[in-house]
């Protein structure tokens, strides 16, 4: 035997097989914790090539599938050698959401730290008590009220016009993204009039994301920047780091100008857009930030920022299509919705007020049910702290926690008729009895969403625009539209609606 064949007989021997028997022994212990519980695939590859060869869509199918199956409302998906526990059952998510002990975010959120860095979304332990004390002021209800404004002064639903037979997303997703760049970045980048590649680039990014978690060769970040899609997705990063620093830049060295206070808040710190002048979210951040003691990083700065750039327009324009989409499909209760807008609006033809907005219940209602059936955030991933006992099981500590929101919602123990578009399911009546944990489009608990009044606030006075203005008529069923989760639950399609202009 040569010199180098003795080398490599000893790192096998020395290196190779004692770190074979540890991940062995390891599987061994974890899978004696887990053994009591329901559970698909088996050692060593689980339920992996069952999702390699399917589509998105096909692979939501097959989950709901194992949803009915297993009627306890928790089951163990074996992804290779890791176990995803998946909980769509109320009563079991109310241990772990409320609790500030469970707030970490699974593995596969490491997958975003390229592109969100360690915001508000994907932080955890004192960073993220200490961002959400700093974030949190930013969305008290009076600013919100004065961004509805803002809100009013971008959507513009005669462009909707043009064609009677139209696709909603580029629309929406527009409107949503100069909402967001406003309110959040204090830029009016005009989305609806010049063409942008911003919001292509994060539908894009999120779906190699979700790709990139369904290939496990994909998995280490020194291996995936070798290849040619791991190089697609840090271009398309690094163009939208480059659009929020410089916004965030152009804002620090205008507010380094600035002489006094008052100086300030009469003309560069907020922008004039419209009659009344606002701070934008940007501004709220530097100025809490330059108060607190450990401030962010310029990378923390913007890495935040980002967060809302992302979460702030593509979440709610994505549940504005989908509201659309449902209304098209049922005509019965948008015509509800037309006889709701009529009696409050009556002939007005001035915009939507926040007062007015309020007494849209019905409206309100059908939002709910269109968050129900497909909800922005469809799945949360959370890594157990420590053990957890829930109903009959006890959870290891380190597991891998997958609250499915999207399943839970169409649970038919829960919701009969599960899959029915119906908005009734939100009258007082009819939701006093139900557990607060069955219906959470915005998570709950300590993580839930930050901006959720905002969300809401911006897809009713959107919707409103376009419904005072327009009936609508889905051109395809709502069983005919596939969707699929590229982090946010959008259509696998476009989806085409017929407008017709109300008389």
């Amino acid at each position: 035997m040569d010199l180098i064949s003795l080398i490599l007989s000893a790192l096998f021997v020395g290196l190779i097989i004692p770190a074979i028997i540890s991940t062995v022994y390891h599987q061994y212990i974890l899978r004696q914790k887990l053994k009591n519980l329901p559970q698909k695939g088996g050692f060593p590859f689980g339920m992996i090539f069952e999702y390699i060869k399917r589509t998105n869509y096909e692979r939501l199918l097959l989950t709901r599938q194992n949803m009915l199956h297993f009627k306890e409302g928790i089951f163990v998906n074996w992804f290779g050698i890791k176990p995803f526990i998946n909980l769509y059952k109320p009563e079991l998510l109310e241990i772990i959401l409320p609790s500030t002990m469970y707030i970490e975010k699974g593995n596969p959120y490491k997958f975003l730290d390229s592109w969100l860095g360690k915001g508000l979304l994907t932080s955890t332990g004192k960073q993220w008590f200490h961002d959400r004390k700093l974030i949190s002021p930013t969305f008290h209800f009076n600013i919100l009220d004065k961004f509805a404004i803002v809100i009013l002064e971008n959507r513009d639903s005669d462009k909707m016009s043009r064609e009677r037979i139209t696709t909603i997303q580029a629309f929406i997703n527009k409107a949503a993204l100069d909402v967001i760049c406003e309110t959040a970045m204090g830029v009016n980048i005009r989305a609806q009039e010049v063409e942008t590649k911003y919001t292509a680039t994060i539908h894009r990014s999120s779906k190699l994301l979700m790709d990139r978690f369904f290939r496990p060769w994909q998995w280490p970040n020194w291996l995936y920047v070798l290849m040619p899609i791991g190089k697609e997705y840090e271009s398309g990063i690094n163009n939208l780091h480059k659009f929020t620093r410089e916004v965030i830049n152009k804002r620090k060295i205008a507010r380094q100008l600035q002489n006094d206070s008052a100086k300030s808040e009469n003309k560069d710190d907020e922008f004039n857009i419209g009659k009344q002048k606002r701070k934008a979210f940007l501004d709220v951040l530097l100025d809490q930030n330059e108060k607190d003691e450990t401030p962010l990083t310029d990378d923390e700065l913007r890495a935040q920022v980002d967060t809302f750039m992302f979460e702030g327009h593509d979440t709610t324009a994505v549940a504005i299509s989908w509201t659309l989409f449902l209304l098209g499909n049922n005509l019965d209760q948008q015509e509800k919705v037309h006889k709701e807008l009529e009696e409050v609006f009556e002939d007005s033809k001035t915009p939507a007020s926040v007062k007015k907005l309020s007494q849209l219940k019905y409206l309100d209602m059908a939002i709910k049910e269109s968050l129900r059936l497909y909800p922005s955030v469809p799945i949360i991933l959370r890594q157990l702290s420590q053990d957890i006992k829930l109903s009959n099981y006890t959870l290891p500590k380190g597991a891998t926690v997958s609250i499915q929101i999207a399943f839970m919602h169409r649970n038919p123990q829960i919701w009969p008729d599960s899959t029915k578009f119906d908005p009734d399911r939100f009258l007082p009546e009819n939701s006093k009895h139900r557990h607060p944990y069955a219906y959470i489009p915005f998570s709950a608990g300590p993580r839930n969403c930050i901006g959720k009044r905002f969300a809401l606030l911006e897809e009713k006075i959107i919707l409103t625009a376009i419904l005072r203005k327009w009936r609508l008529k889905s051109v395809k069923a709502t069983e005919a539209v596939q969707y699929e989760t590229s982090i946010i639950l959008r259509p696998c399609e476009k989806i085409f609606i017929h407008f017709t202009p109300k008389k």
